[in-house]
């Protein structure tokens, strides 16, 4: 089986830094770049073509909306994870709307963003808000 290459997307270093420490723990997952905005997720996406990103939400630039719409335009076999502190069941109608197959909430721990990853790349989507995460296998 093939490694898994994820692309991590916040403008946070020591979120991104975090994110692939964590990433890269799981055996077969290697974090293949790191981007600070949604414009250049979407360049580096075509370059490294991930299996997963991982993306935050607010960013400059680009939002990780626009971007994810973006990548599923030009890499729709991408899976797109939004990774977020934004408790809202609006934005995260609007991560699906724009592609994303997971929405994650930062404050729901490591697990959470593990599980997702691990679905994500299944084909399956992931979708938290606190208790009652769903997991599903994407049509």
């Amino acid at each position: 089986m093939k490694d898994l290459r994820i692309l991590v997307v916040d403008d946070h270093e020591m979120v991104r830094r975090g994110l692939r420490t964590l990433l890269e723990a799981h055996p077969g997952w290697k974090v293949v770049g790191e981007a600070v905005n949604g414009r250049d997720a979407v360049e580096m996406v075509k370059q490294l073509k991930p299996d997963v990103v991982v993306m935050d939400i607010s960013m400059p630039e680009m939002n990780g909306f626009e971007a994810t719409r973006r990548i599923q335009e030009t890499a729709p076999q991408t899976a797109v994870l939004i990774y977020t502190m934004h408790k809202s069941e609006q934005m995260a109608r609007e991560a699906v709307k724009a592609g994303a197959r997971g929405y994650v909430l930062k404050s729901d721990g490591s697990n959470d963003l593990i599980t997702a990853v691990e679905g994500l790349s299944r084909h399956e989507t992931f979708f938290s808000a606190g208790p009652g995460n769903t997991s599903s296998k994407a049509a």
